[in-house]
């Protein structure tokens, strides 16, 4: 068989893998902004929902950091070579790390929910803890959400298994249960709370838990007919286990700084006008919805393969892998960029300016989303990359980029937050992501000894060249369309009309690309089509 034909086969299957993903992951995020949309009906942004937000975060970002972060890496890595040794060796690895997992972050859970109220005062500053009751409400839903660590940690484990085995869609539907219970569980709960002299904020909490047991329950039938058989033991000894510890060493270090930079921009956020946290939250959704989409859909799918041709020592075929992955990342991440910065108003105005949730909501929470938008190619560009430094045992790269993310982040809110306030925030993310990109493409590419750049360039040059006929197209569209300010009662015309924006933009770019000849595009395209 031909290089060239290897290397469109790999193409194709990626293009199908991520395809699939794309496809549950599409189904989780639009739960999850329903889920977003009934905490604007029911809460608004401001007081109740800026506690939810702060108490989400320290689970969440534990979760981050062990769970769907470097546990999740450093499993599929292990467990893809114990793979080759026999299913009676990759059983009992499989059964091992859930119960020495489970162990572990079940004690960090219990001091977690001890330590709530002190972990709460570490995030926010002063102004915040001056609210009346306001910690105490952060602290109480901390303690209730903290379980969720430990239940979605051993998601991501279920999850490693099953994409090392080739099952995707099972796993990447694990989000929609997830937002599935926790908008039903949690709604439902909300309206039940004030009748037991509880806040209604505490029945969304409770939500989450409920959210995190269908995410890993849903996964565990597709788990047996995989052939798996739990058998409950604890080797410390075992060598597998002793190498995703060891793997997870460095992988823990180097996303240790992107978790610390949610705690620097909810540190500093809490300083700022009530309802900041809220807009970044909101936001920051509709932002990981693209991100979501393209970036982690191509890494699920990416990192098997570049996995399997790293072990092979191929690098032709892995050079090519990463350009093609890279260039789908390009064609669908930064066309989403341009329409999330041209039409962020309309589109938080139609999803979430409804109950509680006012203009001024909407103007602060649009002005967050388009300045996020704008490291949007960053975002999924990274995702397709670390993948390949774990690929190539080489996580310290990672490491370097996650600790130099942080101190950008850090110096771009110190140099503008007084001057751009909550939209610093976002700015200062996007800023961070960007650097981080540029120096993990050079690291990457001295690591590789190079890989076809005037290729990767000949698609990006088609992809901006697109993108810029469908900018043009849509500020024009979009002035026409929106004539009035976001205070007119419009929102049936004002939906049809993103609804008219977004698809007839998406028509334009798609046939731009067509006629320019992008391939990946139009692998793309007839993947989507047959699913």
């Amino acid at each position: 068989m031909s290089q060239l034909s290897i290397q469109a086969g790999q193409t194709g299957t990626i293009a199908r893998s991520a395809a699939v993903v794309s496809f549950a992951v599409l189904c989780s995020r639009i739960l999850g902004l329903v889920r977003e949309q009934a905490f604007a009906v029911l809460f608004g942004a401001g007081y109740t929902f800026d506690a939810f937000v702060v108490a989400f975060r320290i689970p969440n970002m534990l979760r981050d950091l062990f769970g769907e972060g470097a546990l999740s890496a450093a499993f599929v890595a292990v467990f893809a070579a114990y793979n080759e040794k026999g299913e009676k060796e990759t059983w009992r690895l499989a059964s091992n790390v859930l119960v020495f997992f489970g162990l572990f972050l079940s004690v960090l859970t219990l001091v977690g929910i001890f330590a709530s109220e002190h972990l709460v005062r570490l995030l926010v500053q002063d102004d915040y803890v001056q609210v009346p009751g306001k910690v105490e409400l952060t602290a109480r839903l901390t303690a209730i959400m903290f379980p969720f660590l430990t239940l979605v940690s051993l998601a991501a484990v279920v999850m490693g298994v099953l994409n090392t085995k080739g099952r995707f869609f099972v796993p990447a539907m694990a989000g929609s249960f997830f937002n599935l219970g926790a908008l039903v569980g949690g709604v439902s709960l909300s309206l039940l709370m004030p009748r037991f002299d509880q806040p209604a904020i505490v029945g969304m909490a409770i939500g989450v838990l409920i959210g995190g047991v269908l995410q890993l329950v849903c996964q565990l039938p597709t788990l047996y007919r995989t052939g798996f058989r739990f058998t409950p033991h604890l080797d410390l000894c075992d060598p597998g286990l002793k190498r995703i510890l060891l793997l997870m060493m460095p992988a823990v270090i180097g996303l240790a700084p992107l978790q610390f930079n949610i705690v620097i921009n909810t540190y500093f956020a809490s300083s700022l006008a009530e309802g900041t946290l809220s807009w970044l939250n909101y936001a920051f959704r509709l932002f990981w919805l693209p991100v979501g989409l393209f970036g982690v859909a191509l890494s699920v799918a990416t990192m098997p393969v570049v996995s399997r041709f790293a072990a092979q020592r191929d690098m032709p075929n892995l050079k090519s892998t990463y350009v093609s992955s890279l260039t789908m990342a390009f064609c669908l991440s930064v066309p989403a960029s341009v329409g999330l910065i041209l039409l962020a108003r309309p589109i938080v105005r139609v999803i979430f300016q409804h109950g509680r949730f006012d203009v001024a909501a909407t103007v602060g929470t649009a002005e967050v989303l388009a300045c996020y938008a704008v490291g949007l190619f960053a975002y999924a560009a990274v995702k397709i990359m670390v993948p390949v430094f774990y690929a190539l045992d080489r996580p310290r790269y990672p490491v370097i980029g996650s600790f130099l993310t942080m101190l950008v982040n850090l110096l771009i809110i110190l140099a503008v937050l007084e001057h751009l306030e909550h939209r610093a925030l976002a700015l200062s993310i996007s800023g961070a992501m960007t650097v981080n990109f540029i120096f993990l493409s050079a690291m990457l590419y001295r690591l590789m000894g190079g890989y076809p750049l005037v290729e990767l360039a000949r698609g990006l040059g088609k992809i901006v060249l697109a993108s810029m006929l469908m900018a043009v197209w849509l500020y024009g569209l979009q002035r026409l369309l929106f004539p009035g300010g976001l205070t007119e009662d419009r929102l049936l015309l004002d939906i049809a009309a993103v609804a008219v924006c977004i698809g007839s933009s998406a028509l334009l770019y798609g046939l731009v690309l067509h006629l320019l000849k992008l391939e990946e595009m139009n692998l793309l395209v007839r993947r989507l089509l047959r699913r």
